[in-house]
């Protein structure tokens, strides 16, 4: 895929965006992004201002089920709290989007004052000791589509100040993931509700043929998901420390060997019976459903995250 031109020029945005928030509200510190079913995390903040994505010059239109298309402004955390910003509802590729227009929110963050990026999203499990509900701290990620020419960086810098060869072996922010696991501490979550592991961008949106599961598998992907690497990666061009969430919704179909027509052709001539396996498919229904299920124990996280901010100032 061809680099969209980069959009360079943020002073409309930045003003459209003052413009509709109160002072206290206007350089928020922690940016959030969520993911299909979780926007309801806009509910844990105080003093909320929604700006609808229409509303914002340079920003496209989320189209995906279970997204919303607006940013949320407020306070999160206990007593005064911190001032943050959230995206309810992303942009994706498969939706038609260039890929500056996918990450053109994360710039607008960091613009706007923003340090600390946490982005959600829903993937399904390669690895069967990850089971569905598992909330996954993302420590590393393999991006197939970053490998082949898919990659939101290429193409004229936004900036002079950016790094033109960026490195991610210190992609996902070690502080910040520690005070996810100390807040799941905080919450008396037990053990097995978050894991740790490696995520795998594909573009979408169709999901995953068993051979390509099989495929992450081996090379050690241990969830698979159709967003979240353009956006962490610009997230590191800007200077953001990164934690990712990412909440399993399904396993990805992945039988313990193909099933063999010509076996079952040959056991019907031959009269014999044979035990046909059913056939697996993953929805995206059941994508939201346990996203609903699952957001309470997310948005709790992400406030106690805030809290521990607080505490560190």
């Amino acid at each position: 895929m061809a680099p969209d031109a980069a959009i360079t020029n943020f002073g409309p945005t930045l003003e459209a965006i003052r413009s509709k928030l109160p002072e206290k509200l206007q350089n928020p510190q922690i940016g959030i992004i969520c993911g299909s079913g979780l926007s309801g995390l806009v509910d844990t903040l105080r003093e909320v201002e929604i700006i609808q994505y229409e509303d914002i010059p340079g920003f496209g239109k989320s189209t995906v089920l279970g997204h919303k298309s607006a940013l949320a402004f407020g306070l999160l955390g206990s007593g005064d709290g911190l001032p943050v910003v959230a995206m309810l509802g992303r942009f994706h590729p498969y939706e038609g989007h260039g890929l500056s227009t996918v990450v053109f929110p994360v710039r607008v963050m960091a613009r706007l004052g923003v340090k600390d990026v946490i982005i959600t999203n829903a993937a399904g499990s390669l690895n069967p000791d990850i089971p569905v509900g598992t909330i996954v701290v993302i420590n590393d990620h393999i991006a197939l589509p970053n490998l082949t020419g898919m990659n939101p960086l290429l193409g004229p810098q936004t900036s002079p100040d950016h790094p033109r060869f960026l490195p991610l072996s210190d992609a996902y922010s070690v502080p910040l993931r520690r005070l996810i696991f100390m807040a799941a501490n905080k919450l008396q979550l037990p053990q097995s509700a978050l894991a740790e592991g490696t995520y795998a961008w594909v573009s979408g949106p169709t999901y995953e043929t068993p051979a390509e599961g099989r495929f992450l598998r081996r090379v050690g992907a241990d969830v698979v998901g159709m967003s979240t690497i353009p956006e962490v990666l610009a997230a590191r061009e800007e200077g953001l420390n990164v934690a990712v969430m990412s909440l399993v919704t399904n396993f990805v179909v992945i039988p313990e060997k193909a099933r063999s027509i010509r076996a079952e052709v040959d056991a019907e001539i031959a009269g014999r019976e044979i035990e046909k396996p059913p056939v697996q498919v993953v929805s995206h229904e059941e994508v939201l459903e346990i996203g609903k299920q699952k957001a309470e124990v997310m948005k709790q996280l992400v406030q106690q995250v805030a809290d521990l901010k607080l505490a560190q100032l």
